[in-house]
């Protein structure tokens, strides 16, 4: 009720009709379109518009990767400035970010134009997860840790933090470039559904971390309860020589973790 809400109708009669009911309810107020294809597509480019953004920022954090600057240290810099929009680099999943711009794309192609940075944000975003582990493995083997079976822990598997919906998850692809490598890594999520991530996904979710040590450690989702966890904790995670990889940015930075 605190977002304004958009309404159409397939008429005006309908449309006056949707707006006054939403009205009633929602505080924020409603915008009226003047079509239900205006209303759909203002939408659509909406999370567009966020897809690239993040693509962007995506693009930069492999060039920074490079050379060997910290992606999330510029962005804090970068945000000092008043026209800058403060989006990090990550999975980008969920059922609007990454499945709208293929409706736009979709029909654009349907009336003869082919999108080219529409599509080109789309395929940085898709690779991220494998750029993810590719750069994960080239620590691993750089720290003298065996690849082949390490003991791993991925903390998350919604789409968003504090939220249990799996819809379009991304951290499904980042576990199966780490099956590319033979890991097969512990999952654990306290908000998704058990039974769901069992059917739709075929992996076996567990609500609460176990009482052992890994050699990897992944946070895909920063959910508020993955944020408590004190730094003697997370140590006591850790194998001597393990790694955290933090997606997220809620491992402490003393523990030297992993980040993009």
């Amino acid at each position: 009720e605190s977002i304004v809400k958009v309404t159409s109708g397939s008429n005006p009669c309908a449309a006056n009709w949707i707006d006054s009911f939403y009205g009633s309810i929602i505080k924020a107020g409603t915008h009226m379109a003047s079509s239900i294809k205006v209303a759909e597509a203002a939408k659509v480019i909406e999370n567009t518009q966020r897809d690239l953004n993040i693509a962007l920022i995506n693009e930069l954090a492999i060039i920074f990767n490079e050379l060997n600057l910290d992606t999330n240290d510029i962005i804090d810099v970068a945000s000092s400035k008043w026209n800058f929009q403060d989006f990090r680099p990550g999975l980008v999943g969920g059922h609007c970010i990454g499945v709208d711009p293929y409706y736009l794309t979709f029909k654009s192609k349907s009336v003869g134009y082919y999108p080219e940075l529409v599509l080109a944000g789309r395929r940085i975003n898709e690779n991220m997860s494998k750029w993810i582990i590719e750069k994960l493995v080239l620590k691993l083997i750089a720290d003298g840790i065996q690849v082949n079976n390490a003991e791993t822990l991925v903390l998350g598997f919604s789409f968003k933090e504090n939220c249990p919906d799996i819809r379009n998850t991304k951290t499904i692809d980042i576990i199966k470039n780490l099956e590319k490598y033979n890991i097969k890594p512990t999952i654990v999520d306290p908000l998704a559904d058990i039974d769901e991530c069992k059917r739709i996904f075929e992996i076996d979710l567990k609500k609460n971390i176990p009482n052992k040590k890994y050699d990897i450690i992944i946070v895909t989702v920063g959910h508020d309860e993955f944020k408590m966890i004190t730094s003697e904790k997370w140590l006591n995670l850790k194998t001597n020589n393990g790694i955290f990889l933090d997606l997220k940015n809620i491992i402490p930075r003393n523990l030297d973790p992993l980040r993009i």
